[in-house]
């Protein structure tokens, strides 16, 4: 664990109750690009592959890097329930945080522009996102109706219009979008240039695709829900790590009246990954026709009243449901539960 500091600037929102999440095997040259809006953050950050290795963070940031090594010695045992040298680890980076806020954005994202040339913040928009209420159980189709010159629309009921705290803040991507493999052969060309001025609330009931690489959320919340599961080079799926914390997260938010957005912030994604490399996902294809029905169909008892509870109640109905479909969510059952554990062991208050 390594760490280095630099002087923060008072008018950055909430500086002292954000960490930024980057899990990487590359050196981090890209916080060039957003270092006049991360700068007085705290950096929390995964190094996957070989811990012997050196990651390059550029000069001025303060941060914590962890690596496997790290990981080991303090989970232990437990360790076993973080997929490693896969972007699955910052789970461990969501678990050990202390802030209120987390902000997680791969090393292939930069700094986007709107349509008028100017440089988004996305992690203020996050911020701004997080910190107004959401409206889950009725869609308002002027969409947030609590940003500036919005309201409620006529019919909208006025006991609802208090809305509820806001979990989770999904944002979105120019330049290359968030395709699986198939889509990406099909379509090998394709750019997202459409930028949208909106930002929505989830409905209760409704699903999502969770992308892990521009998503913030409020950890306090909903943070032990947020676990990446078991992917990558020992695992027989790979790339749905994010997808399948999103299944998780809803189905909690919504039991528990909890909001979820999406839309604003845009950030910019230049690289397009390797769609025969990304074929590895295809077991995740085959299964996710099981997997949304089972999301689709689960329900919580009135008892889980806490992030913890229910999704120690989820890993229970995963292991009875899904565990038929295959002996790998069998595993992920129980690390689910030893997730979980962790969580505790390292958050005893929470």
């Amino acid at each position: 664990m390594s760490s280095s500091s630099s002087s923060s600037s008072s008018s950055s929102p909430l500086k002292d109750e954000v960490d930024i999440v980057i899990s990487t095997m590359t050196n981090l040259d890209f916080l060039e690009t957003w270092r006049p809006f991360f700068q007085p953050y705290h950096l929390i950050i995964i190094q996957n592959g070989d811990p012997s290795t050196t990651i390059h963070v550029p000069h001025g940031f303060d941060y914590q890097l962890y690596n496997r090594n790290h990981i080991n010695r303090i989970l232990g045992p437990k360790s076993t329930c973080i997929s490693f040298n896969y972007s699955a680890s910052r789970s461990f980076a969501f678990m050990v945080s202390k802030k209120k806020y987390i902000f997680t954005i791969h090393h292939d994202c930069f700094v986007a522009k709107d349509p008028s040339g100017k440089e988004i913040n996305a992690l203020q928009q996050h911020i701004e996102n997080l910190l107004s209420p959401s409206t889950p159980f009725f869609y308002n189709t002027l969409y947030d109706p609590y940003r500036e010159g919005a309201d409620f629309v006529r019919g909208y009921p006025f006991s609802l219009r208090e809305g509820v705290p806001t979990a989770v803040s999904h944002g979105l991507w120019l330049d290359i979008p968030d395709y699986d493999a198939p889509t990406q052969l099909v379509k090998p060309l394709e750019r997202n240039t459409r930028y949208v001025d909106a930002v929505m609330t989830i409905p209760k009931g409704t699903l999502f695709p969770m992308c892990g690489m521009n998503l913030a959320f409020n950890r306090e919340l909903i943070g032990p829900a947020m676990y990446f599961g078991l992917v990558g080079d020992d695992q027989p799926i790979g790339r749905y790590e994010d997808i399948w914390a999103g299944w998780c997260v809803k189905i909690i938010c919504d039991h528990l009246g909890l909001g979820v957005k999406t839309g604003l912030p845009y950030i910019w994604h230049s690289k397009a990954s390797n769609p025969f490399v990304n074929l590895k996902e295809y077991k995740g294809i085959y299964w996710q026709e099981e997997l949304v029905p089972f999301f689709q169909s689960a329900s919580l008892p009135k008892d889980c009243v806490s992030v913890q509870k229910c999704y120690i109640e989820l890993s229970k109905q995963v292991k009875e449901k899904l565990g038929k479909v295959d002996d790998y969510f069998n595993k992920l059952a129980d690390a689910m539960v030893t997730w979980i554990e962790a969580w505790d062991e390292l958050n005893p208050s929470g």
